[in-house]
């Protein structure tokens, strides 16, 4: 064989050998676990930094809207802050009824914006005498007393009494109005001129919602 030739064969072989070196290995024909590399996603991994989503989660029911603490509560009794009328609360007339007996008719207006309960009888004084009208009739408790709303009146009679020479003559009353307290008050006048005014016969009615009724009691 030339030298040529075995030359040619040898270079032959060795290229062979070095084909067999370079070759993939056993675990990489067969399909096994090689790392993956960084840039590949592996199957079913969710992207980085985006969790899913969770579910919503269902509003609660809503509280039920709160009683209000004990006391808070408005009374249901629409009365609950009326209160008794004063001379604050109220106008003041007198008028001539009747001259023989000296009878005169008083009347209240509620002047304010709330309602007031006009209690008992009035209480008269008569010029510069001293001592009031005597009371005359019984007055309704305080529960059924007049409720008096505002620009409403209510009414009472006065009598100063026959002339039987033991009395004065007055040209002026002074009322103010039974509260059941001790609430200061200013009297409020009245001109009568010329009644007369017995010691023992003056009587006043209590205060009532009509003016005849507070004539004739």
């Amino acid at each position: 064989m030339s030298t040529v030739r075995r030359t040619a064969v040898a270079l032959a072989a060795l290229s062979a050998l070095a084909l067999t070196a370079c070759g993939p290995t056993g675990d990489d024909t067969a399909g096994g676990t090689g790392t993956p590399s960084a840039g590949t996603p592996t199957a079913g991994a969710s992207p980085s930094g985006s969790a899913a989503p969770s579910t919503a989660a269902t509003p609660t029911a809503k509280p039920a809207k709160s009683a209000g603490s004990p006391g808070s509560k408005a009374p249901t009794d629409p009365d609950y802050d009326v209160f008794p009328c004063s001379t604050h609360d109220v106008t003041f007339t007198a008028s001539l009824a009747e001259p023989t007996t000296g009878s005169y008719l008083l009347k209240i207006t509620n002047k304010g914006t709330k309602a007031c309960r006009v209690l008992g009888h009035p209480v008269v004084t008569f010029g510069a005498l001293d001592g009031q009208a005597t009371e005359r009739g019984t007055a309704p408790g305080i529960e059924d007393a007049i409720r008096l709303a505002p620009g409403k009146s209510a009414y009472a009679g006065l009598m100063g009494g026959a002339a039987d020479g033991t009395g004065k003559t007055v040209d002026s009353i002074a009322m103010t109005m039974n509260t059941e307290s001790d609430l200061v008050q200013t009297p409020l006048k009245a001109p009568t001129p010329g009644l007369y005014v017995s010691a023992t016969k003056n009587s006043v009615t209590p205060w009532v919602d009509n003016a005849e009724d507070a004539l004739s009691l």
